[in-house]
């Protein structure tokens, strides 16, 4: 049995902005870093193997919480927005026209304008999850944790998700061959003590 940690980036100042990042490369802001700072990667997971989205904010993140360098997938790579990249979600939401839909009725088949759907993230992240030999931390995107944890609860973006996900926790799956079982309490990081 292997266990994936996935955990989200920090945030950026288009997170803060409400505009939707896909896979644009917007860095940490200096807020995060300063936040981010302040944790570590808990045990055992401090040991894990270490992986991230190659976009900025991930890698960044990934250094920060774990004071070493993390390989990277461009599996891991948040889901691609296409034309809607850079724009407010608010604003789509607001103007009935825009094809813009609550993440509760996607389907596995809905896609943003020039953009992925959630069942072709799937595909190219599947393979990279069965490659995984040990247990492996993964710092990534919603998007992509939004899949997995999708997979592994049976939710196909139809109502709400038996899942939210926040900051500075890991989001813990074990893999058994094709078969994702979530643990149900997310692990939080740990708060470095200060230096004396």
């Amino acid at each position: 049995m292997i266990r994936l940690a996935l955990l989200r980036h920090g945030h950026t100042h288009w997170n803060r902005a409400g505009r939707i990042q896909g896979r644009s490369d917007i860095p940490l802001d200096d807020e995060a870093r300063a936040d981010l700072a302040a944790f570590a990667l808990p045990a055992p997971w401090d040991h894990a193997d270490l992986w991230s989205s190659p976009l900025m904010r991930a890698a960044e993140t990934a250094r920060i919480v774990s004071d070493r360098e993390p390989q990277t997938a461009p599996a891991l790579t948040e889901m691609f927005w296409g034309d809607w990249e850079g724009s407010h979600g608010l604003d789509l939401k607001a103007d009935p026209n825009s094809g813009f839909r609550d993440i509760e009725q996607w389907g596995w088949d809905y896609r943003p304008p020039n953009g992925e759907t959630p069942g072709e993230v799937w595909a190219r992240i599947s393979p990279w999850v069965a490659s995984l030999q040990r247990d492996t931390v993964a710092v990534c995107h919603i998007g992509i944790m939004r899949m997995i944890l999708a997979r592994a609860y049976g939710w196909n973006f139809d109502g709400p998700a038996p899942f939210r996900i926040k900051r500075n926790r890991l989001f813990i799956v074990e893999i058994d061959g094709d078969t994702l079982t979530p643990l149900a309490d997310p692990v939080r990081l740990t708060k470095r003590t200060a230096a004396v």
